[in-house]
């Protein structure tokens, strides 16, 4: 059965001079709909780039990746572009939120890229603020919330487009162990809700003891 992602034989290469360097050799994986699935391995181990080409921003040298149906493997920028706003929730371990913006503008965000006016994004903002339960806060800016919040409002705008996947990028990674949980409990509560595929990067084994599986990645190839 195929996966909501199938990645088969994915190459990934670089080049230094005439030099290759093969980061990827040859990956083969499905990940299911509403899957929780860890994303762990040393560093060097391939895991950044598998990454990216999982959330459309790389493309692989070699194989296929099939994402919804879609083959994604060679598209062209813009039309990735498309299928990562549509398709893809991200949520980094530096909370990347834009200082000058409100944490309801930054929810926001993703919704200009598809065309929607100013007063359906801000509406559709705050229904996915309340559900991160931070509607209180929608109009503070990043530098008058905590990092837990901070967190909670990049979880809320990776949610805003109801992607069919969300990745999440050492998303605890700046967060004391108690806001960690509080964190990882939250995106599990939602993605059971939304019935979205969790994909977690982490280094720590006991959060990834609490997903579906764990996708272990060693010298670019999964053992």
């Amino acid at each position: 059965m195929q996966g909501i992602i199938h990645l088969e034989n994915i190459v990934k290469s670089y080049y230094l001079g005439k030099q290759e360097l093969q980061v990827l050799k040859g990956l083969n994986v499905d990940i299911f709909k509403n899957e929780y699935v860890a994303l762990m391995g040393p560093s060097g181990s391939g895991k950044s780039t598998l990454m990216n080409i999982l959330g459309c921003l790389d493309t692989p040298s070699g194989g296929k990746y099939i994402l919804n149906g879609k083959d994604v493997s060679s598209m062209p920028d813009d039309d990735l572009a498309e299928v990562r706003n549509k398709e893809i929730g991200f949520v980094f371990q530096q909370f990347n939120l834009l200082p000058r913006l409100t944490a309801l503008e930054n929810v926001a965000l993703p919704l200009i890229y598809s065309g929607i006016g100013k007063t359906e994004r801000l509406d559709r903002a705050m229904e996915v603020m309340r559900k991160v339960k931070l509607d209180d806060r929608s109009s503070h800016k990043p530098n008058e919330l905590s990092g837990g919040q901070c967190q909670r409002v990049a979880i809320a705008r990776a949610l805003i487009n109801n992607p069919s996947i969300i990745l999440a990028d050492e998303p605890t990674g700046n967060l004391d162990s108690k806001t960690g949980k509080t964190i990882i409990d939250l995106l599990f509560e939602l993605n059971l809700e939304n019935k979205t595929t969790l994909i977690l990067v982490t280094h720590d084994h006991n959060l990834a003891s609490l997903c579906d599986r764990t996708i272990q990645l060693n010298a670019g190839l999964i053992v």
